[in-house]
């Protein structure tokens, strides 16, 4: 308990308040040290989500002299986000500790308001390096008497290349302060500090130096470069609950990726160094609050986003340093939960996954990609868990009852059972669908894409489900069609909208696609990958042709190995509803025809999959239709 280790009783009712019960290890280990000594130099190691900002925020503000309204702690974080939580979660803590006053410094936002917050008492501040160094530059912030110096994630401060400011900030402090570093890893910049900024530290270890969260289950997927996008979506279409982070390494590729996703009717959206500030805070506040079901990001973007019940996380790159594997892997698992990290490779990195095992101090699982079979039944069951777990509120449905009761009594369990199983598979084909076309004055020139303008739909109506048809993105303005029934919704939507400053324009248009839209298909073109006619991967719908392996919905043609409805092109496993032409994996809503040259011409969309017709059912290489690659 919190009150056995010495913690002040208005300390004790906050953090009771904000649900905390008993300390985590890194809690038990510091808190006690701290308050019984506060000049003592810590060193704790310990994973991302382990209770880090309690075990040095709680005795950083015990130990605070309330009488001086001057700078006594100062927190350093790497990044904007982590900051500011930094500073919400002490000043959670000392909420019936009102004298004491705490600052967020940095970048992005305005200085002015951040030097008065300073100068008008504050005794702790949580900063990052950049902007703190250029207030004690400007001579706003004086730190020459500060007693305590907190690093939070020193490597990843390091990584960021802030050891230059670090540096120069310690230089401002008395030689006779505390000093308390946290971090997940220890790299050689990091013994340098210690070195030369502390004495005799007190070293506490959570877990083993360098290794991963110990919840975290690591899992290795061998596919061929080319098919990475694919098994991205099987693995995803696996895991129906997944809450995830999909990180890549480049900016270009993590949007990319995002595009992808969204256009084949996953809830996802990507983060990276080409947002502004504000998309940024947007994106990471959907993820927060489950709005969105995939986060893409990159490394640097993802480092201010903290969340604590992650699922999965997927390396759809490598990290171009080892040591952020373990950051990457480290935000799953947390809490006690148990978490899966995922890595998509191929053969020519083999030797960095041996190297990540040493890293980690664990053995990768080398994982079989799931058939498209295994993925229909995953989500099947998925879907009657979720109506078994369902909580009925008999207010809003009782008036129905009677007439639901009436049509439906002439069935029997077994009849019921299979009726509402298979309605769940037969909605309308996109083909009976009427969609409406509207011309938006956004183009290439705004730097719109397909999933950025679908996501704008999603945002400004409130609804997730819309079906969209084509998009044909022109220089300066784009077209879109979208379910009529809808028309309305979205011309309300979209009155007074901006973005980026300027005034958003939607009419409804009669004129007729041009042929000239442009679709995102990833690296699988139709006039070079011909071959590629089928999909799989996944639940769907509104397809006609040959299915293997997936619920279905309306399917004209040849079935097998599902539920079956109204499909067009072969298709295999995935959730996907409102398309025409072939698809492969995913939850997919709201997504029209469209040729893999750009044109949106209504023929069959052609994506590489992995059981075409010329690789065999299973295998990724062509001509290898036994061989299984995974």
């Amino acid at each position: 308990m919190f009150k056995e280790i010495g913690i002040d009783e208005n300390i004790i009712k906050a953090i009771t308040e904000m649900g905390f019960e008993t300390p985590t290890p890194v809690q038990e280990q510091v808190i006690p040290l701290l308050l019984e000594d506060n000049s003592r130099d810590i060193i704790a190691l310990a994973q991302t989500g382990t209770g880090k900002t309690a075990a040095f925020g709680i005795p950083v503000i015990q130990n605070l002299d309330t009488d001086k309204k001057k700078v006594q702690a100062i927190i350093l974080s790497p990044t904007r986000e982590l900051c500011l939580q930094i500073a919400d979660d002490l000043a959670s803590y000392a909420k019936y500790k009102e004298e004491i006053k705490i600052a967020a410094v940095f970048g992005g936002a305005s200085m002015e308001r951040q030097i008065r917050a300073v100068k008008s008492g504050a005794q702790i501040i949580s900063a990052t390096p950049g902007r703190l160094l250029d207030l004690i530059n400007r001579r706003e912030i004086n730190i020459s008497e500060v007693e305590t110096v907190v690093l939070d994630e020193a490597d990843e401060m390091l990584n960021m290349g802030f050891r230059d400011e670090l540096v120069a900030i310690l230089a401002e402090t008395p030689e006779d302060k505390n000093m308390l570093l946290f971090s997940a890893t220890m790299p050689s910049e990091i013994t340098g500090i210690v070195k030369n900024y502390m004495e005799n530290p007190v070293e506490i270890t959570i877990g083993k130096k360098n290794s991963g969260a110990e919840n975290v289950e690591h899992v290795c997927f061998m596919v061929y470069a080319k098919d990475r996008y694919l098994a991205l979506k099987r693995i995803v279409d696996y895991n129906p609950e997944i809450y995830g982070i999909v990180f890549c390494r480049t900016r270009r590729e993590t949007q990319e990726v995002a595009d992808l996703l969204m256009k084949d009717g996953y809830n996802a959206d990507a983060l990276h160094g080409d947002l502004s500030q504000a998309q940024r805070d947007q994106v990471m506040n959907k993820f927060r609050i489950k709005h969105l079901q995939i986060l893409v990001a990159t490394d640097v973007a993802a480092r201010g986003l903290d969340v604590d019940n992650l699922t999965h996380i997927i390396n759809y790159s490598l990290p171009e340093e080892i040591e952020l594997y373990t950051h990457r892997s480290g935000r799953t698992g947390r809490a006690g939960r148990k978490g899966t990290s995922i890595v998509i490779s191929n053969a020519k990195e083999k030797h960095l996954i041996t190297k990540m095992e040493k890293q980690i101090n664990k053995k990768f699982t080398f994982g079989t990609m799931p058939s498209g079979k295994e993925i229909c039944e995953k989500q099947l069951f998925h879907l009657i868990d979720r109506m078994e777990k369902v909580e009925v509120d008999y207010s809003q449905i009782e008036s129905f009852l009677p007439e639901i009761y009436r049509k439906l009594e002439w069935l029997d369990r077994e009849e019921l059972i299979m009726k509402f199983v298979s309605v769940e598979f037969k909605k309308t084909s996109r083909d009976n669908v009427n969609f409406t076309r509207f011309f938006i004055n956004l183009g290439k020139t705004d730097n719109i894409k397909p999933g950025g303008l679908m996501g704008l739909i999603n945002d400004y109506t409130g609804f997730s489900d819309i079906q969209i048809g084509d998009i044909e993105l022109q220089r300066n303005f784009s077209f879109f069609e979208a379910d009529a029934e809808f028309t309305d919704i979205i011309m309300k939507a979209f009155e007074d909208k901006e973005y980026r400053g300027r005034k958003i324009s939607v009419e409804i248009s009669d004129s007729k696609p041009s042929g000239s839209s442009e679709r995102r298909h990833g690296a699988f073109r139709e006039d070079k990958k011909k071959r590629y006619s089928g999909s799989g991967g996944g639940f769907s719908r509104s397809r006609s042709g040959n299915s293997e392996g997936g619920y279905g919905r309306s399917r004209s043609g040849n079935s097998e190995g599902g539920y079956g409805g109204s499909r067009s092109g072969n298709s295999e496993g995935g959730y996907g509803r409102g398309r025409s032409g072939s698809s492969e994996g995913g939850y997919g809503r709201g997504r029209g025809s469209g040729s893999d040259s750009g044109s949106s011409t209504g023929k069959p969309r052609r994506f590489q999959e992995f059981n075409s017709r010329e690789r065999g059912s299973e295998g990724f290489k062509k001509g290898k239709k036994d061989k299984k690659h995974f």
